[in-house]
């Protein structure tokens, strides 16, 4: 299997705290990259212990997703099957929780902000909310078949990182007129304070009509159910990492009661947070915790550090 870890200082890969036969590692992309890309992932299991297991995973912002084994994986989103998913695959916005069923062996993935989207994709994002479509679909084909072709000849493990730099700069040079306003949406709804679209449209000092326009065309949604979906999240990432069991007390303080955020359960999980956390979900909480893990230690080295100089990057056709 591949090396479990982070180039990020400070980062312990024990601190993940893995099941057996599984390995993990989360990159930060290059700096320039940050506001488009969130993170670098590379998931690894043992065929042996892990042929057949079915992982979930929360409903998130975009990935695309290499899977660098030959065995295929099968990918439930709520009402739809993907069998096999494609080995390049983008997927575009989700609202519901995903099953996948996996046979071992690696795959790479990488987190897409809605101003990657914008600057990456010239589709609107509602078109492919909880859809999975081939990466060649949507970018040239020869440069997405490349890609796999130079990760797969890497160490699957610290080399990863450089080779999507690489891939992805040229892809993200050119700025769009409604990246402030996506900026301003994307901070509104990771803020706990901001919970109805009155607030967020006087935060933003845009119509609710515009607003609207602007979150189905780059986040797939519209604010309304982006704010719900985050609240949820938050709230049961909070309770995934707090207990083996429910702990309704650390769910956010503006749900009226628990009846009411499990109508929201039911919404994203298509059940309840009990049933949900009777799962084998040890190999995505792990994911959870090292994502954490590295997002604050980038930022502590991040503190440390004068700004970089500008490289280059390439990578051959």
């Amino acid at each position: 299997m591949i090396e479990s870890g982070s180039r990020t200082p400070g980062v312990s890969a024990e601190d993940f705290n893995l099941p057996p036969g599984t390995a993990l590692r989360i990159e930060v992309p290059a700096p320039a990259l940050r506001p488009f890309l969130t993170h670098y992932f590379v998931l690894d299991s043992e065929r042996a212990l892990h042929d057949g297991v079915v992982n979930w995973a929360l409903p998130t912002w975009p990935t695309i997703r290499l899977i660098m084994t030959d065995a295929p994986m099968t990918l439930r989103l709520g009402s739809r099957t993907y069998d096999p998913i494609p080995s390049v695959a983008l997927y575009g916005f989700t609202s519901r929780a995903r099953q996948v069923t996996t046979h071992g062996g690696v795959t790479i993935g990488v987190g897409i902000s809605p101003l990657g989207w914008a600057r990456m994709l010239d589709v609107p994002a509602e078109r492919l909310r909880d859809q999975v479509v081939p990466l060649s679909d949507l970018m040239p084909q020869l440069r997405v078949e490349a890609l796999r072709r130079a990760l797969k000849a890497s160490d699957q493990a610290a080399d990863v990182a450089p080779i999507l730099d690489a891939f992805f700069h040229p892809f993200l040079t050119n700025p769009l007129p409604a990246e402030p306003a996506i900026a301003a949406l994307m901070r509104l709804i990771t803020d706990e304070e901001v919970h109805d679209i009155r607030t967020a449209s006087q935060r933003t000092g845009m119509s609710p009509a515009s607003l609207r326009r602007l979150a189905v065309r780059y986040f797939g949604f519209p604010p309304k159910t982006l704010l719900v979906q985050e609240r949820f999240i938050r709230s049961l990432r909070r309770m995934l990492l707090a207990d083996e069991k429910p702990d309704y007390s650390v769910i956010a303080q503006t749900y009226f009661d628990k009846s009411h955020f499990l109508r929201d359960a039911d919404r994203f999980l298509g059940m309840t947070p009990r049933r949900f956390m009777m799962r084998d979900n040890r190999y995505m909480l792990a994911v959870m915790r090292a994502h954490a893990i590295v997002a604050r230690a980038a930022r502590e080295d991040a503190a440390t550090r004068a700004p970089p100089d500008n490289h280059p990057f390439t990578l051959a056709v």
